[in-house]
This record gives C-alpha cells, structure tokens and sequence, in this order.
C-alpha cells in the first residue's frame, strides 16, 4: 500500500513538473505578445530603465506575462547601461526569451526617415522634424531659435534656416536636438564645395544670399522647376543694375498672409525688411527653405537680359518675361484681366 502512494505522489509530482515545464516553456518560446498585426515597432526613449521597459511592453505591445519577464529580465541582467534607446522592431510570434535578447542586445539603432519640405519658418521644421525623431518639438524649435546656435555654426537669427536643406534624411530614432542641428551642419558643409563657393564669390554673392535669393526663386516657380535658372538670371540682372527685386513672395511673407493669391496695391507698402517693394538688395535672409536644387539654380543662372516677369495669363504656372517696362506692362495687364476673369480678387 505505501509502495502505491508513493508511486501515486512520484506520478502527481512529475505530472505537476510537467505542467510547470510546459507551460515555462511556453511562457519563454510560445508568443510573448499579444499583437493585432504581424509586427510592431517599440521605441525605448533616452534614459529608461527595465521597469519602464516592461511597463511599456505590457502597454503598447500586450505583454502576456510581465511577472515572468520581470524575472527574467533579472535574470539576464537586463537593466543599466544594457537598456538602449532606439526602435525595435518586434515580431508577433516572438518568444519572451527571444523578446528580451532582442532588446538586451541593444538593436534599437534602426534608421528612421526624416522629411521636410516646404517648411517657410524654423519653428515648422521643427514640428516636421520631431514627428519621426525622439527629440521634442520644443526641444527642437529652441535649439533653432538659439541665436548663440545660429552663430556657433556662422549665421544669424535670419540666415540660419539656409542650413536645412528640405529633404529625406536617414537618422537613428533617439536622435536629439543637438544631433540633428549637427547632422545639418555636415549636410550643409558636403553640399558647399569648392566650386560652388566659388560660383557664389563671381556674382559677388555669400552662400547665405544665394539662399536667400534661391528661396525667392523657389517662391516664385513652385511649378515648374526648370524655369528657375531664367528667374534666378533676372534677379541677379536687377541686382547688378540696383534695382528692387520687387518680388511678390517677400511681400506675402512681409504681411505673413500665405492665403494671398494676388498681392494687391496696399500690401505692398507692408513695413519690413522681407519686403523687396519697400527695400534695396535681398532680404535679411531667406523666405523658406531653399532646395538645393533651387540654389544650384541661381548657381547656374540663365545669362538673359530680362528684369521683368509677370505669371501667364494662361495660368500654366510659366512666366512671361520681358526686357523693358513696356513689354512687361502688356504682359501685367493680360494676367490682370484673367485674374480678374477668374474672380480672384485676393
């Protein structure tokens, strides 16, 4: 008889052994989270540790057994300097076990892209940039508002928006604000040869003013960019014979109205310095973020004799350019008339 319970309790224990085996083993291999799709991305911010970790996993991903993970994450020594911020990329079928050697093995430098384009101010970069980066908005736009920032790199306050170039940029996910500043500077530096410095000195042009000037350029042809080297040459004729620019774009931006259609007689009396009606030679700085195939542009101008432009009135996105008031004066009363057809009054 006691042969039998002893048989019977050595059968209850290995059954109990077996259960806990199984399901342990299911807990470290079977799926660790519960995900709606077949992957999901997880950010680890700067300056987390295991609990914040765990906290997360269990919030955004549905972490199916955090007790366990908390202890196995003890186990493997998962926390300190071994926690490293970044997105990670974790599949559906991912065991626990697999779960915390992923993050443990500090895989979280995958590339995010950054984009902006269009951006007519630093404070929109930088609500651009934030939206795929760690770093704040906030963090963002102070660094971009720093003037001492601005002459670290060699620009003032109004010049050091021409260092963004719009683009697409491969950056690590907890990049900062300091980082991302720098990793423009270097864009700005690798795009700036030699030669290009060089074709600026020969229109007795800073790189700055060429993008100011190629910000302009870029204002006035959004359409169609290969009529730009044709504006750029007419630009730098006004330039070279003294005259104002007397460029719509710098007096929408003067006024800070960007719903203007048609720039009308009493905004072009706007006071400020943006305003090229109002005053001599190129803004303080540019009007948006000059791309750098809009600076190439006014590097590589048109060698024309225009000074007058005026949008056609067929409404293509082209201009009409002319060489005398006359000429340009026909070509302003065509368009006034289509505008005018069209009821665009502002």
């Amino acid at each position: 008889m006691a042969k039998k319970i002893i048989f019977a309790l050595a059968l209850l224990c290995l059954l109990a052994g077996a259960i806990i085996g199984y399901y342990s083993y299911r807990m470290l291999y079977g799926p660790a989270l519960d995900l709606e799709n077949q992957s999901t991305v997880f950010y680890i911010k700067s300056g987390s540790n295991e609990q914040d970790v765990l906290k997360s996993l269990t919030e955004v991903a549905g972490l199916r057994h955090p007790d366990f993970a908390k202890t196995l994450m003890q186990k493997k020594n998962y926390q300190g300097n071994l926690v490293v911020s970044g997105k990670y990329t974790l599949i559906a079928d991912m065991g626990l076990n697999e779960l915390i050697d992923h993050l443990r093995a500090g895989n979280g430098e995958e590339e995010v892209l950054v984009t902006f384009n269009a951006a007519r101010t630093l404070s929109e970069l930088a609500g651009r940039v934030a939206v795929n980066i760690e770093a704040d908005s906030a963090d963002v736009a102070q660094k971009l508002s720093d003037p001492e920032v601005a002459r670290k790199y060699g620009f003032n306050s109004a010049t050091f928006i021409s260092m963004f170039f719009p683009d697409t940029y491969q950056m690590e996910w907890d990049t900062d604000a300091d980082e991302f500043v720098e990793r423009m500077a270097e864009e700005y530096k690798r795009f700036w040869t030699a030669e290009r410095v060089q074709k600026a000195r020969s229109y007795g042009l800073s790189q700055s003013e060429v993008s100011t000037l190629a910000s302009i350029v870029q204002a006035e042809q959004q359409v169609h960019p290969d009529e730009r080297k044709v504006i750029a040459g007419l630009y730098l004729n006004r330039l070279k014979k003294g005259m104002r620019l007397q460029s719509d774009p710098t007096v929408v931006y003067a006024v800070g109205d960007f719903s203007i259609n048609r720039v009308l007689t009493k905004h072009l009396s706007t006071p400020s310095p943006y305003n090229t009606y109002m005053n001599a030679g190129l803004p303080p700085g540019p009007i948006n973020l000059p791309s750098k195939q809009s600076i190439d542009a006014v590097l590589n101008a048109d060698q024309n004799k225009y000074i007058f432009m005026c949008a056609k009135a067929d409404f293509s996105g082209y201009h009409a350019f002319a060489t005398n008031l006359n000429e340009h004066n026909r070509n302003a009363r065509a368009f006034q008339r289509a505008l005018n057809e069209r009821k665009i009054y502002k």
